[in-house]
């Protein structure tokens, strides 16, 4: 296995998580499809079960598969172990419960992730947890919302449906301080352009189903720990059996080889869609921490190396038929949920129905983009007979 201590990030997505000498000179890790594992002396099955978390104990705990891609990632995150799962919920979820019990207060940003929102309203709550909403932009203002019995503190930078950036380091020194864990969604920057164990978070989750994987085509979550954080993670996920299919893993790592370059492509896309579409009369405002009209644009630029290929513009009021007439008729935007594929899309969708430490007051309808790998002009122009249509039926 290569020494990547030293590497830089394009280095270390191409060559973590491989060692194809160990595999026959095989140069990519070989998908394991295994449910029992056996063990050939009674003293060899007991020193598995004292070290459930070690080597090969059973299919769905851990297999050279998934940890070849928990390697990878958290090598190139710079985290010190991974923990793979079924999803990018599944991972919010594993992590949540991990440093959560009853009688526990949560701090989780108000422009989380929709899900998120429901498993801590509808899950965490049935057990006893209590959820506050917070204001994204409060930075270190949030010590005034820490309790006694505040246990995590859960980011989101930016959010990924009205893009507030946060004052991720200042927040994260004020949690644990109090003693409490920081947990952040990284999905929209990836490993490679946000490094969040540099500036205090205890556990990275990534909805591994957009950038890493990258071509729409598998369910895959990951949580990248530092040294403290990976036992409650992973045994957590080993006692909830989460764990992602041999195959998904698998897609997984072939994604992350091509994540710096698509990740370039995605974000030079993204910045020239964002910046003709600013220029464009019907547009109210580009939501894109990478453009220097953006209000987190200088907290963006301190703390990140790069921007993925997702943003939101605010249309300005538009009744509902002139916006379908828009939507219904993109031929390289799809409508859909989910990003970070290798195909562009476009959302249409209210923040305020889901908003509450913070009001979302924008007239116009918010709209989610996603930077495909398309070439520019032709989105452009996809967008422009949008913007007609639009305006024919207005």
């Amino acid at each position: 296995m290569k020494d990547l201590t030293h590497a830089k990030p394009d280095t270390i997505v191409t060559h973590a998580g491989r060692d194809p000498f160990a595999n026959f000179g095989i140069v990519n890790p070989p998908v394991y499809h295994a449910s029992t594992v056996l063990f050939p002396t009674l003293e060899a099955l007991e020193d598995s079960d004292r070290h459930p978390f070690e080597g090969v104990h059973y299919g769905r705990m851990g297999t050279p598969t998934s940890y070849a891609f928990e390697e990878a990632v958290a090598a190139l995150e710079g985290g010190d172990k991974a923990v793979n799962t079924a999803s990018g919920l599944a991972a919010i979820a594993t992590a949540l419960t991990a440093f959560t019990k009853a009688g526990d207060h949560v701090l989780v940003t108000d422009s989380a992730y929709a899900p998120t929102r429901r498993l801590c309203n509808e899950v965490l709550a049935g057990y006893g947890v209590e959820t506050e909403y917070f204001d994204p932009l409060i930075g270190a203002d949030i010590a005034r919302l820490i309790r006694p019995n505040t246990s995590v503190v859960f980011l989101e930078s930016p959010g990924s449906l009205t893009f507030e950036m946060q004052d991720v380091p200042a927040m994260a020194a004020v949690a644990k301080a109090a003693g409490a864990t920081v947990l952040m969604d990284n999905t929209w920057a990836t490993p490679l352009f946000f490094k969040p164990f540099e500036h205090g978070v205890d556990v990275s989750i990534h909805a591994a189903t957009k950038y890493l994987v990258g071509h729409a085509d598998a369910m895959l979550g990951v949580l990248v720990c530092n040294e403290a954080s990976w036992i409650p993670v992973k045994r957590n996920a080993v006692r909830f059996g989460t764990c992602a299919g041999p195959d998904d893993l698998y897609l997984g790592l072939r994604g992350l080889r091509t994540l710096s370059v698509r990740l370039k492509r995605h974000q030079e896309t993204g910045l020239m869609l964002a910046d003709w579409l600013s220029r464009q009369p019907e547009v109210a405002r580009v939501l894109h921490p990478a453009r220097p009209d953006h209000p987190g644009h200088a907290l963006w630029k301190r703390d990140f190396t790069g921007a993925s290929g997702l943003f939101s513009i605010v249309l300005k009021p538009v009744e509902k038929p002139a916006l379908a007439a828009m939507l219904d008729h993109m031929e390289l935007f799809g409508m859909g949920y989910s990003w970070g594929g290798f195909e562009s899309l476009i959302l249409p969708t209210n923040p305020a129905a889901i908003r509450t430490a913070t009001k979302w007051n924008e007239p116009g309808r918010l709209v989610r983009i996603h930077a495909g790998l398309e070439d520019p002009d032709d989105l452009i122009k996809d967008l422009e007979a949008g913007f007609r249509r639009l305006r024919s039926a207005a």
